[in-house]
C-alpha cells in the first residue's frame, strides 16, 4: 500500500495528460467527423438550392447510395428489340432528372452529386475552356485495379498523354492490323470448327468469346504477346474489377481497405501478381531495346521508345515514367482496352440479331469491299453501314453509362456557381437517349442516322459521347474502332446469326454496360 501511495502522485499528472490529449483528439476527430458527414454536405446542399437547383435531400452518411446500389427489379427484362433501357438500367437516376429536371441533385454518400443531363453543359464541363475539374478517384481503390492516363490531372496527365499519344496514332495503329486480322481469324476458325455436322449451326455466349478475342488483340498489340501468356492478367483484373466495385458501398468507413478482411487482402494479393508479371514483360523488352533490336510495332514498344526520349522537338529536356508509371499505363491497357471493345463487339451482335435487316445490308456491303478475302485498311474508310451501325450501337448502349468530375475550386457552369468538392455526373445514356437531342424516334435502332457522320446526326454535334469529350477524349477510340469493324467484317463474311429463343434482354450496368444474362447467338455458315 505505501508503495502506491508513494507512486500515485508521481504518476498521475502524466495520467491526466495522456487521458486529456486522448480526450482532445476525440473531440477533434468527432468535430471532424460531424463537420464532413452533416454540417458541410448541408452547407452545400444549402448554397446550391439557393440557386434554384432541386432534387433529393440528404440523408446523413449514405446518401442516395443504397438507392443507387440496391436494383428493386434485379430479375426485370424487356421485350426484344426495346432500346428504351434508361429506367432499367439507371432507374434512380432517370427517375431524379424526371421528377428534378436535368440539372439535378442527388448523394454520393456525404457527396453532394449535380447531374447535368443538358449536352451543351457537358461540353462545357469537358472542354478545356471550362476551367479546373478533376476526375472522381478513390486513389487507393484505383492503384488497386489501374492508374494511368485515365485518371492522372494536371502536369502528370500532360506528360503521360505526350509519351503515350503517339503509339495512338492512325499511321501505327495500320501496322497493328494484321494482329486484329489473326485474332479475328482464329475466332472464326473456332467458331467454325463448333458448327454442327448434321444441322450445320451453333449456338454460342458471345460474351466471354469477345471478351477472349478483345484480350487477345491487346496483347498482341500492346505486347507482342499471345493471349495465353495474357490470360491470367485478364483473369485478375475481372476478379480485381468485381471486387472494387463491390468495395465502393464501403468506401466511407474511415481504413476500411487498411481492415485485414479476407477481401481486402485478395485485392492486394492480385494487384501484386499482375504487377510482377507486367513488370517481367517490360523489363524484358527495355532490356532488348537497350540491347539494340529493332523497336517492334506494339503498343508497349511505341510507349517506351516515347519515354526514352531525353528532349522535345526543341531540345528541352523533359521527363519520363518512372517503370511504375509504365505498369500502371499497361494494366489500363489491359482492362479499357478488353472491357470496351468486347463490350461493343458484343451489343453490336445482339442488335444485328435483333434487327436481320441491317445485318443483311452490312454483309452485302462487307462482302461487296472484300468478298471472303482478308479486309483491309484501305477498305475500311469505305464501311458506311458497318460505321453507322457501331455509331449507332455506341450511342444506344454505351459501354460507359456516366462521366463524372469534381469541381476542387468554385466554377460556373450555365449560369450556376458551383462550390469546391461538388461532383459533377453527365449522364452519357441519358443524354444519347434524349427525344429534344435525337428526335422521336430516340429508341429506335436507325444507324442511317449517322449516315452523313456524328455532327449531323443530330441537333447537337455534342451529344455523342461513347468516348468522353474534349482534351480528355479517349485516346483509344480508333483502336477500340477498328478492332470492331475488322471483327464484324470477318464475322459478316462468314456468318449468319440469331438471338436463341432463352435470350433475355436486360441490359445492366456493371462496372460497364452489359447483358445481364449474357449475348446466347445461334451461328450458321454463310452459304
Amino acid at each position: 500500500m505505501s508503495f502506491v501511495a508513494l507512486a500515485s502522485p508521481a504518476t498521475s499528472p502524466w495520467n491526466f495528460l495522456i487521458c486529456s490529449l486522448a480526450g482532445l483528439l476525440l473531440l477533434w476527430l468527432a468535430a471532424w467527423l460531424l463537420d464532413r458527414l452533416w454540417w458541410r454536405p448541408r452547407r452545400l446542399e444549402r448554397t446550391l438550392r439557393a440557386q434554384g437547383l432541386r432534387g433529393r435531400p440528404y440523408r446523413f452518411l449514405i446518401g442516395d447510395l443504397m438507392d443507387n446500389y440496391v436494383r428493386k427489379n434485379k430479375e426485370a427484362s424487356m421485350p426484344l428489340r426495346c432500346h428504351n433501357i434508361a429506367p432499367y438500367v439507371v432507374p434512380f437516376l432517370h427517375n431524379t432528372v424526371q421528377e428534378h429536371g436535368k440539372t439535378c441533385i442527388s448523394w454520393f454518400g456525404p457527396i453532394p452529386k449535380v447531374t447535368i443531363a443538358d449536352a451543351e453543359l457537358t461540353r462545357q464541363v469537358m472542354s478545356s475552356k471550362s476551367g479546373h475539374f478533376e476526375k472522381l478517384q478513390f486513389r487507393k481503390l484505383s492503384r488497386l485495379l489501374a492508374e494511368g492516363l485515365a485518371t492522372y490531372e494536371g502536369e502528370k496527365w500532360v506528360m503521360h498523354r505526350r509519351i503515350v499519344n503517339p503509339a495512338f496514332h492512325l499511321e501505327k495503329l495500320k501496322l497493328m492490323l494484321p494482329a486484329f486480322s489473326s485474332c479475328c481469324e482464329e475466332l472464326v476458325t473456332r467458331w467454325t470448327g463448333s458448327l454442327g455436322s448434321d444441322d450445320g449451326h451453333c449456338e454460342l455466349d458471345v460474351c466471354p468469346e469477345f471478351h477472349s478475342l478483345a484480350g487477345d488483340a491487346i496483347s498482341r498489340t500492346a505486347f507482342g504477346s499471345s493471349y495465353l501468356e495474357g490470360k491470367r492478367i485478364f483473369e485478375l483484373q475481372s476478379e480485381q474489377a468485381d471486387r472494387i466495385l463491390a468495395s465502393v458501398k464501403m468506401i466511407f468507413i474511415p481504413g476500411y481497405l487498411s481492415l485485414p478482411t479476407k477481401s481486402n487482402k485478395r485485392l492486394h494479393n492480385i494487384n501484386n501478381e499482375i504487377e510482377s508479371i507486367l513488370q517481367g514483360l517490360i523489363e524484358k523488352r527495355m532490356q532488348a531495346m537497350k540491347q539494340g533490336e529493332n523497336t517492334k510495332d506494339d503498343l508497349l514498344s511505341l510507349m517506351l521508345e516515347s519515354n526514352m526520349r531525353g528532349t522535345d522537338d526543341n531540345g528541352q529536356s523533359i521527363k519520363g515514367m518512372t517503370i511504375k508509371e509504365v505498369i500502371e499505363e499497361c494494366k489500363m491497357f489491359y482492362f479499357v482496352g478488353t472491357e470496351t471493345t468486347s463490350i461493343l463487339l458484343t451489343w453490336t451482335m445482339i442488335l444485328l440479331s435483333m434487327h436481320p435487316e441491317w445485318q443483311d445490308r452490312a454483309r452485302e456491303e462487307v462482302l461487296g469491299l472484300f468478298g471472303k478475302n482478308q479486309p483491309e485498311y484501305n477498305g475500311f474508310s469505305r464501311l458506311k453501314t458497318v460505321t453507322t451501325i457501331l455509331y449507332e450501337v455506341l450511342r444506344l448502349y454505351p459501354p460507359s453509362i456516366a462521366l463524372v468530375r469534381r469541381t476542387y475550386k468554385e466554377m460556373e457552369i450555365g449560369g450556376i456557381t458551383y462550390p469546391a468538392g461538388v461532383l459533377i455526373e453527365m449522364p452519357v445514356l441519358l443524354i444519347h437517349h434524349d427525344p429534344d437531342i435525337w428526335g422521336t424516334d430516340v429508341h429506335e435502332f436507325r444507324p442511317e442516322r449517322f449516315a452523313d457522320g456524328i455532327s449531323k446526326a443530330s441537333n447537337d454535334p455534342s451529344a455523342f459521347l461513347p468516348f468522353g469529350w474534349g482534351p480528355r477524349i479517349c485516346i483509344g477510340q480508333n483502336f477500340a474502332l477498328l478492332e470492331a469493324k475488322m471483327a464484324l467484317c470477318m464475322i459478316l463474311q462468314h456468318f449468319e446469326f440469331e438471338l436463341v429463343p432463352t435470350y433475355t434482354h436486360a441490359p445492366r450496368n456493371e462496372k460497364l454496360l452489359r447483358p445481364m444474362h449474357g449475348a446466347p447467338i445461334k451461328l450458321r455458315p454463310l452459304v
